[in-house]
């Protein structure tokens, strides 16, 4: 029974942060996940620590996203989800020249770079803990859909007709990923810088190698 001049409190169920809290507790935990599971590797990162990176707490993630397997998923599809919608649009657009193709892979890279490595690690690498889904659910709307985009292109004489789409897209592919891939030892082997005026040199290289090496 409420006592007079008690106020009866809803608690919120365990590990839930305040409503106007959530977006930022969970994009936060996203972040931390994505460049610890990139920076360890997947089966060395644990819930507690991805919680003390993100300033959250472990039951917050298990709210969130009930396991940590779960939780690599969600940060493949916050980063590839939009790219393969956009993946999707060139499949019905009139002309798709492999420069657009590339600046859409490079932008997406500028806004996750911990994405290919994790992609190397999770997905490329035997064993790796997401490359089932990866290859089942997504892998056909990201890479997998360029092959037709491409041909498509090189019958409209937008692509060198001597260029195997399949082969072009590994490619186009590798052109945008190494980068991100190599970046320790770009950095200090080469003294190349990964700022923003170094990532706006990396894609105006990207473009020019391929606007060169794929044009008819």
């Amino acid at each position: 029974m409420e006592r007079t001049g008690e106020k009866t409190e809803h608690r919120r169920a365990r590990g839930r942060p305040p409503i106007e809290d959530e977006p930022r507790i969970r994009e936060a935990i996203l972040n931390s996940a994505e460049n610890l599971f990139a920076t360890k590797g997947y089966a060395a990162v644990s819930i507690r620590e991805i919680a003390e990176r993100s300033g959250a707490t472990s039951a917050m993630i298990h709210y969130y996203f009930d396991n940590k397997h779960t939780l690599l998923r969600m940060v493949f599809e916050r980063a590839l989800e939009p790219l393969a919608q956009a993946v999707a649009g060139m499949k019905t657009a009139s002309s798709t020249p492999v420069a657009d193709i590339i600046g859409l892979l490079m932008t997406t890279l500028r806004s996750h770079p911990a994405m290919p490595v994790l992609m190397m690690r999770e997905v490329m690498l035997p064993g790796g803990a997401l490359q089932a889904h990866f290859l089942e659910a997504m892998a056909p709307r990201l890479g997998g859909a360029l092959p037709g985009i491409l041909d498509a292109e090189r019958t409209r004489g937008g692509l060198s007709r001597e260029l195997d789409p399949a082969v072009s897209t590994v490619f186009l592919l590798a052109l945008s990923f190494f980068p991100f891939v190599a970046r320790d030892l770009a950095e200090r082997g080469l003294g190349i810088s990964y700022d923003a005026e170094g990532l706006d040199a990396l894609a105006r290289h990207a473009l020019r190698i391929a606007e060169r090496g794929f044009s008819p």
